[in-house]
């Protein structure tokens, strides 16, 4: 085979016949005439070693070979004759080189030189690789000129039926519902061949089934299993296995084949009815049965699985629906009949129960079966059992009046044996409960008495518990709760409610109310609803209060006089009488103390003298006095710890040369500018007693000080008559300056003089006229704090 031009590159395109040689070589003509690689030599070109091109003008020349496939697994003794490699330069003489190099190059394709032919020298495997790429080259043998261009070509790997195939995710699981119709889908298995799926039939697979019939078939070309079987019942056989075979060369004889199993597993429907294994059942329960406990089982059997066996049970008959009922354990399907009412047996000694178990999740497709449930009948025999006392009722009530002398009847209670022999009670008290024994009981008649006086007040109900034992058989015993109301009778007289002292305003007036207030009785509502409010006959008149009944169970204390002083008198102390309105009446009196104190206006309490702000600080006394010895102690130790360290500092001579500076106060301000007899000035006036101040030297300095003289500044409001000091002070500052022997430290001198002539007026009320002014000042109540203490000493009479 001749190529148009030896740039041409080889196809990849298996010619298997002379019809489809005719149809590659047409397509490499197309191929070439449209595309031209940039690297090959146009033409009448060559290509040379170095990349350079070299025009010849010679016929054309090019490749030449015959084919270019090799079958895989070849097993022959010489290697297998792959395709031959021939240029039209070769003139047969031995002067063409043909170099084979790319994939498999040397080691499984090897070319001969001279010849061209390429043989493959080892067995191949298609599946492993299916194609090798490679570069043919031809030399001049003596130049080592390249003739011809390097040129590609494929060497492709035929294929050969060497593979069975196989079921990569076997074996499978699959499940169909019981009783699917005919051809009904279950599983899709799919099996693979790694031969070529486009060569031949070697890749081309058919389905079989070699085991499951005539349960199961599978469709030849897509693998799908389906049922070939109408009505397979679960509850018959539940498990199937399937064995599928995949064979590739379409099923012909000599083809290769793999199988694979599948576990079918038919899945449970509703197709099942319960049923009582039998129609008729006995049961014996004590009529000591617990209410609420199981007493016995019945189960109905169901073929089916999961939701499609569960049973509802009921009991359809009203004689035993009333005293029994039935419900379903979901583990084991069975019917738990329990006790709704105690059994009697001397008053029924039988039951019988009639029992319905219906499936709960019923499938309407197998409606054409029945109703999907099933009855049965119970009989339930009671048995007779020696029972301990019966009470006539559950609970007593019973009541007593308080105070009542000991042995008072207080009730009856009454048990008797329920089984037919009657056997004789006994009755007795319950000793854990009644630890003071307040009660006790006759054994045989059952009566309840007192065994000491009770008292409401203390205890309203008294709660005991009495018990009964028949005689013949005293372990068997009954209880009965029996609670007993203490009643009330009026012996508690009635007190005032004063949970705190009252507070007295110092400003009430008279006809004020002070304070309402209430009583308390202990006795119940019944006798104290109502009282009534005095103060005591057998008392004289209380000129600073009066009581007013309110007539509704309350009295108000009224001011009968004005104006109250806590600094005269602090706490002042009222009885009041007051009575209930019981059968008979009872009468107490009550003392209660009424605190005077400042108010501010519309009687708010300004200040209760220090008891109150001590309480509302939460001290007591003895918590204040304990405070106070503390602070005592600590004052005691400043003074004598100021006094030993002032004792060290004196010295023990005193030195006349002491030349510190002299400091002289005179810080007592007196009365005022117009008070001259608070401070005796004399020393001022007299120069004699100056002068003995003036050479005071009995303190040493201990560090030098300096201290500008301070000069006194007139007042504006001096008056002649003071001006002998002035000219004193003056008079000592020029003797301070012309004094040779005053020491060189400055010497402070103070004269405090604060002046006179204010022109305010006194307000002092020492001089105010003594007459007794006619003018009311009880407005100034009316003004507040500030005015309160010109109210306390101009507003009373």
């Amino acid at each position: 085979l001749k190529p148009h031009s030896s740039t041409m590159r080889i196809s990849t395109t298996s010619c298997l016949c002379p019809f489809l040689v005719c149809l590659c070589f047409i397509q490499r003509c197309s191929s070439v005439s449209h595309h031209t690689p940039a690297k090959v030599p146009t033409k009448n070109q060559t290509k040379l070693a170095n990349g350079e091109t070299e025009v010849h003008h010679r016929p054309k020349r090019g490749w030449i070979w015959n084919q270019f496939f090799v079958l895989e697994e070849h097993t022959g003794p010489d290697p297998q004759y792959v395709g031959k490699l021939h240029s039209n330069s070769d003139k047969g003489d031995g002067s063409v080189r043909y170099i084979l190099d790319g994939e498999g190059a040397g080691s499984i394709f090897i070319i001969d030189e001279v010849t061209g032919d390429i043989h493959a020298t080892k067995s191949l495997d298609r599946e492993k690789k299916s194609h090798y790429v490679l570069h043919a080259q031809a030399l001049d043998r003596y130049t080592e000129e390249a003739l011809e261009p390097k040129s590609e070509f494929i060497i492709k790997v035929q294929d050969i039926n060497d593979n069975a195939p196989k079921f990569p995710d076997g074996p499978f699981v699959a499940t169909v519902p019981e009783m699917s119709e005919v051809g009904t889908s279950v599983l899709q298995v799919t099996a693979s061949d790694a031969d070529d799926p486009t060569y031949g039939n070697s890749a081309r697979i058919v389905y079989s089934i070699l085991q499951g019939q005539p349960y199961f078939s599978v469709d030849p070309k897509t693998g799908i299993i389906r049922t070939a079987l109408a009505d397979m019942d679960r509850e018959a056989r539940e498990h199937y296995t399937v064995v599928i075979q995949a064979k590739d060369m379409a099923g012909q004889v000599g083809g290769l084949s793999g199988s694979t199993t599948i576990n079918i597993t038919l899945t449970d429907i509703n197709d099942n009815p319960p049923k009582f294994p039998q129609k008729n059942y006995q049961l014996y329960v004590p009529e000591s049965a617990q209410v609420g406990k199981p007493v016995g089982k019945i189960k109905a059997n169901d073929d089916d699985l999961g939701i499609n066996a569960d049973i509802k049970y009921s009991i359809i008959n009203s004689e035993g629906a009333n005293t029994f009922s039935i419900s379903a354990d979901r583990d084991t399907k069975e019917g738990i009949i329990s006790l709704k009412k105690p059994l009697n047996y001397e008053r029924k000694k039988s039951y019988t129960l009639h029992i319905e178990g219906m499936n709960t999740h019923a499938d309407p497709r197998f409606s054409y079966l029945g109703s999907f449930k099933d009855t049965a009948t119970l009989k339930i025999t009671v048995g007779d059992v020696d029972e301990g006392p019966v009470f006539s009722i559950d609970h007593y009530i019973m009541d007593v009046y308080e105070n009542a002398p000991r042995g008072t009847e207080v009730g009856a209670v009454t048990a008797r044996d329920p089984d037919s022999r009657n056997s004789p009670v006994r009755y007795f008290l319950d000793s854990k409960e009644d630890d003071e024994r307040y009660f006790r009981i006759d054994e045989i008649t059952g009566v309840i008495r007192t065994t000491k006086p009770l008292d409401r007040e203390d205890i309203t109900w008294h709660n005991i518990t009495v018990m009964a034992s028949e005689v013949d058989n005293p372990s068997l015993l009954s209880h009965v709760p029996v609670t007993v109301q203490v009643l009330d009778v009026n012996d508690n007289p009635p007190e005032v409610a004063a949970d705190e002292e009252i507070i007295l305003c110092e400003s009430s007036r008279p006809g004020q109310v002070i304070q309402t207030v209430t009583a308390v009785d202990k006795d119940d509502f019944a006798n104290g609803q109502r009282f009534a409010f005095a103060l005591p006959s057998q008392l004289p008149v209380n000129p600073n209060f009066t009581l007013k009944d309110n007539e509704d169970s309350t009295a108000s204390i009224i001011a009968r006089r004005r104006r109250f002083n806590h600094l005269t008198q602090e706490l002042y102390e009222l009885p009041i009488v007051v009575w209930d309105g019981g059968e008979p009446s009872l009468s107490g009196t009550s003392t209660l103390t009424l605190r005077v104190c400042p108010c501010q206006r519309h009687g708010r309490i300004r200040a209760c003298q220090g008891e109150a702000f001590l309480s509302s600080a939460g001290l007591s006394t003895g918590a204040l006095i304990a405070i106070l010895l503390c602070i005592i102690i600590l004052l005691a130790i400043v003074v004598l710890f100021i006094t030993l360290r002032r004792s060290k500092k004196e010295p023990l001579i005193i030195s006349e040369e002491d030349i510190r500076e002299n400091v002289v106060t005179y810080d007592d301000e007196g009365g005022g500018e117009e008070d001259t007899e608070a401070f005796d000035i004399i020393a001022l006036r007299n120069p004699a007693a100056a002068e003995e101040l003036k050479f005071r030297r009995d303190i040493r300095p201990e560090a030098r000080q300096h201290c500008g003289l301070l000069r006194s500044r007139r007042s504006p409001s001096v008056d002649l008559d003071d001006v002998d000091v002035q000219e004193f002070i003056k008079q000592r500052q020029v003797d301070a300056d012309l004094d040779t022997s005053v020491p060189p430290y400055d010497s402070l001198q103070t004269y405090a003089y604060e002046g006179q002539g204010s022109p305010t007026g006194s307000i002092s009320p020492l001089d105010s006229p003594g007459t007794q002014s006619e003018q009311d000042y009880n407005f100034l109540d009316e003004y507040g704090p500030d005015f309160q203490r010109l109210a306390e000493l101009y507003g009373r009479k």
